[in-house]
């Protein structure tokens, strides 16, 4: 993160009697490594709007690319505010995380070329993107427009034999 570290909070309510409040730190390590984000949207008529996709961390902040025409994006044109997740499905161990923000449209031809180089090193080249015209370029030709999330406040839970509950202040 740039800046100052987010200040972290465990919430005991929801946490075992000997847990501790869980490190920005090994949230944001986290943040780099997975694969799997699940973004939560609104449509326009209020429903709710939930679908995986890929993200990078840079910086500071979450970056997923999305077709203009894709329901999320429109979803976004609409209301800004998005819930981004990442985790595991297992019970008995791992860390789950929340990170509440808005998603707004990154045009910075370098910050979009260092994005895209992300994607490639974390995905593989089959998520090579050239930056052409302050959108993303896939290998088949496909456009993309990049959204920035930076956290405007985060959850973690960690599971396993200490259940936790953290919150991170921004």
């Amino acid at each position: 993160m740039i800046g100052n570290e987010p200040v972290a909070e465990l919430e005991p309510q929801f946490s075992s009697g000997d847990a501790q409040a869980t490190p920005w730190s090994a949230a944001r390590r986290q943040l780099e490594q997975a694969e799997l984000f699940w973004l939560s949207t609104v449509r326009p008529d209020g429903q709710p709007h939930v679908t995986p996709l890929l993200a990078v961390w840079l910086d500071g902040a979450l970056y997923f690319c999305t077709g203009e025409e894709e329901r999320k994006a429109k979803n976004l044109v609409h209301n800004a505010r998005c819930v981004l997740t990442t985790g595991c499905n297992t019970l008995g161990e791992g860390l789950d995380l929340v990170i509440e923000g808005q998603a707004v449209r990154a045009s910075d031809t370098d910050l979009l070329q260092r994005v895209a180089d992300l994607y490639a090193a974390k995905y593989g080249s089959e998520w090579r993107f050239t930056v052409v015209d302050n959108k993303f370029q896939g290998l088949e030709g496909n456009v993309a427009v990049v959204y920035e999330v930076r956290p405007s406040k985060a959850f973690g839970f960690g599971k396993g034999a200490t259940f936790s509950q953290t919150r991170w202040r921004f």
